[in-house]
């Protein structure tokens, strides 16, 4: 009985082993091409394709994605920015990297691009970015790795093209150019709640997209008037991005509703936001 046991035993680690070196010889294989699995994404986000993302990953993107278009920048310039974000850093805002790179970008304090304390805020590293890009004659004809390697001068210069079309998908999406387009999953604890949270969250509405006459007082949440219907969505999409790390409990456009209890847009029946106004609202305090 005991000679079996032993025996038994013997053979699951064997079997353990054998899975061990079958998922490290699969992970090799694959590379920069293994994802996680979509359970492990806590947003999705639908434009004429699908990219899942996690709640930090959807954040950068969309603030990224907001400073291209604060600036003036064409969606490309969205596009090659994302792209270069993903290579770089994953879309993570890092503390650190190859030599001493920092931040989205992997921008390097000793190559002029700023100290590391300004580098890890993504806006500055963000306009940063496009502002070299802008410097690079010729770029909008470009590929989207060839745009960004003028840019980031990079040992890998192909790396960059096989982010360009999750990244056309993002900046179709946070650039308004879809309804509806981004759905995120929000945690039962948000990072903020209440006043505190409202606040924040239209601090950094205004930081990303330059927004003027957003009233930071309202304790409940916050109200924008968009110019047309892709601002509008531009503002709600941003919103859902940043609704885990904002508290964010619930954002309406027109007749469409996205919720955190539900992580997805649905049809509000009969009612619309005022006035033609993104309407978010934060988690309440306790």
């Amino acid at each position: 009985m005991w000679v079996r046991t032993r025996a038994t035993v013997a053979g699951g680690v064997v079997l353990i082993l054998v899975a061990v070196i079958a998922i490290w010889l699969v992970v090799r294989q694959v590379g920069d091409n293994l994802t996680l699995p979509l359970m492990a994404r806590k947003c999705t986000v639908q434009a004429d394709g699908r990219v899942a993302l996690d709640a930090d990953q959807m954040a950068n993107a969309a603030t990224i994605a907001a400073i291209g278009a604060k600036r003036g920048m064409p969606e490309r310039a969205v596009v090659v920015a994302l792209a270069t974000a993903y290579q770089e850093s994953g879309l993570r805002n890092l503390a650190d990297g190859d030599r001493d790179s920092v931040g989205l970008f992997q921008q390097r304090p000793s190559q002029g691009w700023g100290t590391p304390a300004q580098i890890r805020d993504p806006r500055y590293a963000a306009n940063r970015f496009y502002a070299a890009l802008k410097k690079v004659r010729g770029w909008e004809k470009m590929r989207v790795t060839d745009a960004a390697q003028r840019v980031q001068r990079s040992a890998f210069p192909e790396a960059y093209q096989k982010w360009a079309d999750d990244s056309e998908v993002l900046s179709r999406a946070l650039l308004g150019d879809a309804s509806g387009a981004v759905a995120c999953t929000v945690g039962r604890t948000p990072v903020m709640h209440g006043a505190a949270a409202a606040a924040q969250l239209t601090r950094n509405l205004v930081l990303d997209w330059g927004l003027k006459g957003t009233d930071p007082t309202d304790p409940t949440g916050l109200a924008v008037t968009p110019g047309d219907q892709r601002d509008g969505w531009r503002y709600a999409h941003w919103l859902v991005s940043h609704a885990q790390d904002h508290g964010v409990k619930r954002v309406r456009f027109g007749d469409l509703e996205w919720t955190a209890r539900d992580g997805s847009w649905g049809r509000v029946d009969g009612r619309q936001s005022p006035a033609g106004q993104v309407v978010a609202e934060v988690f309440n305090e306790g």
